[in-house]
């Protein structure tokens, strides 16, 4: 896997054609024409461009069609897909050609424009790696994202090839990958189930073992949520010098030594569709041109502060809803990197789809996380230097999108549930990002509306802000797993403690996190010994599930304490483990492999059927 094809740079002369889905032998050829850079210089076409920010990757596919995604760091003068049984057997000037019109051709391959547009929040700041470059202070970078509609697919796998030309005339061309329409509706499917990539030491290993062992041309790839960092750090998805930016480690790009290997991930993302949940580092904080993106990142506010704040003040001039999030929080990065799927009642951040004969429902589930630390801005009190400057206060570790009842996202998931898509599918999946089952240490405290208690003086001095979470108002616990049991949802897919464990209620509702790629933020169970750095109260629980549900032990291959009797979890910064959901066989399986030992083979741990 080291070997992985990258954007390869090619040049030739051709013209630039306009339009949507284009058959490339209806267009008659035309003389070479010149592409026109900012000062108005005219360049010939030619291969040679700068590699793609990142290799294309697919979103949303339907019957006949689906979307194919990449990005560059300029707007560029042309940018499609060229698809078809001949394209694969292209070279890469026959591909500029084709791309720009030049080449005539029988049936056998199309042209599809791309839309152009520039990515609006994308930014670096001192603590970014990009290559080559340095900053001081945050500034702005562009970043463009081509996105074309690939339609008129038959069924099974198609070739494609994306082309980008520069404003200097200069093309990439990509090498042959391979899209699908959705899988018809009742038909089985592969689907990966990952999340916490992170930039995390393990994912490259990770993504490289998913390959060897299943192969790249899968029917979806579920990704439970925290995708990378700090979302507007546009180098953290594309081209971090720590060799592990999100799209390097799901198209083969990555770089990551272990234990003598070194790992690049696995062109996944190219030929299997992405289907991506919001987690909490999905979400960044309030606005600010000065301070640093990960300052930024760790400031949010509650809509509802905001909205106070907006009713007080009446900016003049400003876009209300605009306004609101940067002065609370804000998923534009997300919604832009990852315009579809997406709802009519909730765009890209609540939607379901059916993959065959899964039926994915997937939410918005999350909070900002805070340091449980007793002192300083954190889950359970605000910083004693803040008491006096509500604009500074965190508001604990406050839900960014309610799910409880009565709420809009809540009433779109019980219709959903409810539909008949969801009724003839053969199982349903729900996915999203904070547990609500697990051992883990974003287990705790319970997912609720911090409540929150100012303490004064005599003198009406702020003397202690603190905050707590009812477990009894946990709205995972209390609303969603209610809905789940009724609705006959067989499998709920989260994220956010960076370990393997899995449950399973007394209604058949399968519970599973299965992001172990590093930084594991440990196992609290009775087999480990270990209790939640909480404070002592009831609606805190400091070891076991929250939920009450007892963990599962693998079925195949668990791994053994120092006593040799086997644990009900993975929790490794050595050993990284993924899940598989093979609906032919009615089974979610898991597997783990050893960084530390290179040359170990993967092992197949878990297996339990979807019932």
């Amino acid at each position: 896997m080291s070997d992985l094809p990258l954007s390869r740079r090619v040049v030739l002369g051709g013209a630039v054609a306009g339009g949507a889905a284009v058959a490339i032998g209806a267009v008659p050829a035309a003389t070479p024409a010149a592409a026109h850079d900012s000062s108005g210089v005219q360049h010939p076409v030619r291969l040679g461009g700068r590699p793609l920010l990142c290799e294309p990757y697919l979103l949303d596919p339907r019957q006949g069609g689906v979307y194919v995604v990449w990005h560059t760091e300029e707007h560029g003068q042309h940018a499609a897909v060229l698809a078809g049984k001949s394209v694969a057997g292209m070279s890469d000037e026959e591909a500029l050609e084709a791309a720009t019109g030049q080449r005539r051709a029988g049936s056998g391959w199309r042209r599809f424009d791309a839309d152009t547009a520039r990515l609006s929040r994308t930014r670096e700041d001192a603590a970014s790696g990009v290559p080559g470059r340095a900053y001081s202070a945050v500034v702005d970078r562009h970043v463009y994202r081509h996105l074309a509609d690939v339609s008129g697919l038959p069924s099974g796998r198609t070739p494609y090839r994306v082309v980008s030309v520069d404003h200097r005339g200069r093309a990439t061309v990509t090498p042959a990958y391979s899209l699908a329409p959705a899988v018809p509706s009742k038909k089985p499917v592969k689907l990966l189930l990952t999340s916490d990539h992170q930039l995390k030491d393990m994912t490259p290993a990770n993504l490289e073992k998913v390959a060897q062992t299943v192969g790249v041309e899968l029917d979806g790839v579920l990704i439970a949520g925290d995708l990378v960092n700090v979302p507007d750090r546009a180098s953290e998805w594309f081209d971090s010098t720590t060799g592990l930016a999100f799209f390097a480690g799901l198209t083969g790009r990555a770089t990551k030594a272990l234990a003598g290997r070194t790992y690049r991930g696995a062109p996944l993302a190219q030929h299997a569709p992405l289907f991506p949940a919001i987690g909490n580092h999905e979400v960044m904080g309030r606005w600010s041109d000065t301070a640093s993106l990960g300052d930024q990142f760790n400031d949010p506010q509650p809509r509802s502060v905001a909205e106070r704040l907006w009713r007080e003040t009446r900016p003049r001039g400003d876009d209300r809803q605009a306004w609101i999030a940067e002065h609370s929080w804000d998923v534009t990065t997300y919604e832009e990197m990852f315009p579809y799927p997406r709802s009519g009642a909730g765009g890209p951040r609540w939607w379901s789809r059916t993959i065959g004969d899964v039926h994915l429902v997937t939410l918005f589930v999350t909070q900002i996380w805070r340091s449980a630390s007793a002192s300083g801005r954190g889950k359970f009190q605000e910083s004693a230097a803040d008491l006096e400057a509500p604009e500074r206060w965190g508001y604990g570790q406050h839900i960014f999108e309610p799910v409880k009842r009565g709420s809009e996202q809540y009433a779109w998931l019980e219709r959903d549930l409810a539909s008949p898509a969801a009724r003839r599918a053969r199982y349903r999946v729900v996915m999203y990002h904070h547990p609500g089952h697990g051992l883990g240490d974003n287990s705790a405290p319970p997912f609720t509306d911090p409540v929150q208690t100012v303490r004064r003086d005599a003198a009406g001095k702020v003397t202690a802000v603190t905050y707590d979470y009812p477990l009894a108002d946990d709205q995972i616990l209390r609303d969603l797993e209610p809905l789940f049991s009724d609705a006959g949802v067989h499998l709920v897919h989260n994220g956010h403690s960076h370990l393997w464990n899995r449950f399973r209620n007394d209604r058949g509702v399968n519970w599973l996190e299965t992001s172990n790629v590093g930084n594991s933020y440990g196992a609290y169970d009775v087999s480990s010994g270990a209790a939640r750095n909480l404070p002592d109260s009831p609606n805190n629980i400091r070891q076991g599930d929250p939920g009450g549900l007892a963990p599962i032990v693998p079925t195949i291959a668990p791994l053994t304490d120092a006593a040799g009797r086997p644990l009900p979890y993975i929790s490794s910064n050595e050993i990284t483990v993924f899940s598989v959901l093979d609906s032919a066989a009615g089974a979610v399986r898991s597997y783990r492999f050893d960084t530390r030992d290179p040359d170990s083979a993967v092992v197949l741990f878990d297996e339990f059927p979807l019932l």
